[in-house]
Formats: structure tokens, C-alpha cells, sequence
């Protein structure tokens, strides 16, 4: 087999290993040539690698450093003939320059939040005080009841009023068989003049307010219970602005009022003890117009609020502690409405009026 081409012998040379002694140079028969490049269809016509008067390293042996100049000197002849004919050699694409990365912060991750039920402080909706659907006409002799079974009604309000008769009843609270933690009677002259209204707390449930006509049958009353609209308590900052009074058990204390003063509220507390008291309202000498005598098992839990109507002049609030001297309470009376457009000098007008 006929093999030309520098490219083979210098293969052949470095697989064999050639030296500087024997290295040996011929030059391929014209013959040879003309029959590699018939063979080859001309495929190395005007390649200087494979001119035909340049010598080719042999085989075995020859300088390896001019065996490499060679070699060189054919490399150099190859790009020059590249670049004539108006191709380049394959260069590897210069590196892309890729813009800086900017790392942008994770968003905050929200945590998750748990719903929260609002705080519920007062009951709200439901019929208000004197509406129809809760107010009831108890005659004379006849027990009506009102039974709170939620966990969310933590006081109620009473009112009773009349058409004008006296008013003469017992109020309870109920909770559970046999347990009555509040009790009160109630007498009022006039019920339409100076209608009844107190605050009654009620820790626990079920509760029951009973309300008991003690009257005769021709002296009927209107009463009502509610739970929607409670009337405030003087609480907290209200109650300390107010004059307080330790009332020792047997004493009691009066406190009197202008003519302007419409309404009186009274605010009757323990610390944990039972609570009996004797409230009146006084006009004139010895002339009651109105009494609530009370009984409250725990004065803290259940304290006693109620507002007296104080129609007219010479209107005096008197507190008497019931209980033993070892049980005192505290009392807060001050006034609820008052008149400021009315005179606050006391008039009495009798006789002719031309006089």
C-alpha cells in the first residue's frame, strides 16, 4: 500500500521514535505522485503539504527538531492558503461577558395570624327597655318571670311603673333550685311619679328574675327585664369621684338634695360579705315615698345599683346598714339628672296667689 503525505510519516515517526542519526529523507517517485493525485481526484491540487518537490521524513529515524520545523513550516503554509482564499481557521468564540446577577431579598414571608374573636363587653340588639314583646302587666297577687339562660348576660335591669297607684312588690333572683343570692321589696307611693329601676348583676347561669305583685287586685303594675340596654354603673374613675361613705352595721346616713335634682343614683357595695340595707326617700318629716329594703348574698359579685326619681323640693336619700356590725358597706349616692335651667332656691307657694 502506497502512503504519501507528511502528515502519515510524521505519525509514523513519533509512534516509533525517531533519533537524530537516522533519520532519512526520499523523495517520492514522480510516478508515485502522479498516481496519488489521480487516486485522490486532484483533492491536494495547489496544497503545498503535498508539492511535489518537497522532501517527506521517512519512517523510522531523523531529527525530531527538524522533523517539528517541518511540520511547523507546512502548519504556517496551510493558514496562509486559508486566508487566500478567504477562509479562517476555527478560533473558539471569545467568552460572553453575562451581566451581573443581582440577588433581590426574599419577600417577607407574612406570618400566619390566628383569628381573633372580639371581646364581647355588653350585649347589644334585642328589645330595649319598655319594649312590648318584654313588658308585662303583673296584677295584684300574680308572680311573672323572666329566665336568662346565656352565658353573655352578666346584669339585667328592672323596671316597674304604674298607671299612678302605689306599687308594692318583691323582686328575686333565681339561680338554681332553692338559691335566691338577691331579694328585695319595693314600695313607691306613686308609680307613675317616681317609676322604679335597678341593675342586677348575674355572674352565673341560668338565672331567673321573679317579680311578685304583693299588691291588692285593684292595684296592678308594668314591669319589664332587659338585658340589651343596661344602664352604666358608676365604676371605676366615676365611682372614685364620687363621695363614698363606710356605713357600720346599724348606722345609716342621709344625704340631701336641691330642688333642680332630678334623679339620685345609689351604688351599694361589701367586700365579699353579705349585703343588707334599707334605702328611703324622704320628703318632708317621717313621709316615705319611697322604701327598698335589700338582701344580697355577696355585695362584691352582686352589688346593688338603682336610680330614684326626685320630683319636687326638700328630697332626702337615707341609707341604713341592716346587717350586724360586722358586715359594714359602702354607699356612693350622688346625683343622676339634674336641671340646670330650674332655680335651685327652694319655693313654697301657699295662700292666695294675688297676695
Amino acid at each position: 500500500m502506497k502512503v504519501c503525505g507528511s502528515i502519515i510519516t510524521l505519525c509514523m515517526a513519533l509512534q516509533f521514535g525517531a533519533t537524530t542519526i537516522n533519520a532519512f529523507i526520499f523523495v517520492a517517485p514522480a510516478g508515485c505522485r502522479n498516481n496519488i493525485n489521480k487516486n485522490n481526484n486532484n483533492n491536494f491540487a495547489g496544497d503545498p503539504l503535498h508539492a511535489e518537490d518537497r522532501p517527506y521524513l521517512g519512517s523510522f529515524g531523523g531529527d525530531v527538531e527538524s522533523n517539528f520545523e517541518f511540520v511547523r513550516e507546512k502548519q504556517a503554509a496551510v493558514a496562509a492558503a486559508a486566508a487566500a482564499v478567504g477562509t479562517t481557521a476555527f478560533m473558539p468564540p471569545p467568552p460572553v461577558e453575562e451581566p451581573p446577577v443581582v440577588l433581590e431579598p426574599p419577600p417577607p414571608q407574612q406570618q400566619p395570624t390566628a383569628a381573633i374573636p372580639p371581646p364581647i363587653t355588653t350585649v347589644h340588639g334585642g328589645p330595649g327597655m319598655w319594649d312590648p314583646r318584654i313588658t308585662q302587666i303583673v296584677q295584684g297577687d300574680t308572680l311573672k318571670t323572666w329566665s336568662y339562660a346565656s352565658n353573655f348576660v352578666d346584669k339585667v335591669q328592672v323596671g316597674l311603673k304604674t298607671d299612678g297607684r302605689p306599687l308594692d312588690t318583691d323582686i328575686e333572683l333565681w339561680q338554681g333550685p332553692d338559691n335566691t343570692p338577691v331579694k328585695m321589696r319595693v314600695y313607691i307611693e306613686d308609680g307613675k311619679l317616681r317609676p322604679f329601676s335597678c341593675v342586677i348583676d348575674t355572674p352565673s347561669n341560668p338565672n331567673t328574675v321573679a317579680i311578685r305583685n304583693i299588691g291588692q287586685l285593684e292595684f296592678p303594675l308594668a314591669s319589664c327585664v332587659c338585658a340589651a340596654e343596661v344602664q352604666p354603673r358608676p365604676e371605676g374613675p366615676l365611682a372614685e369621684n364620687l363621695a363614698a361613705l363606710t356605713i357600720q352595721g346599724g348606722a345609716l346616713k342621709t344625704y340631701p338634695f336641691e330642688s333642680n335634682v332630678e334623679s339620685v343614683q345609689v351604688y351599694l357595695k361589701t367586700d365579699g360579705r353579705p349585703l343588707n340595707a334599707r334605702i328611703e326617700l324622704i320628703q318632708g318629716p317621717n313621709n316615705n315615698k319611697q322604701v327598698i329594703e335589700l338582701y344580697t348574698e355577696d355585695g362584691t359579685d352582686r352589688p346593688f345599683y338603682t336610680v330614684i326619681q326626685t320630683p319636687g323640693s326638700g328630697n332626702v336619700v337615707r341609707v341604713v346598714n341592716t346587717a350586724p356590725v360586722e358586715f359594714p358597706l359602702t354607699s356612693w349616692v350622688a346625683p343622676y339628672l339634674v336641671d340646670t335651667n330650674a332655680s335651685s332656691m327652694d319655693v313654697v307657694l301657699g295662700g292666695d296667689l294675688d297676695w
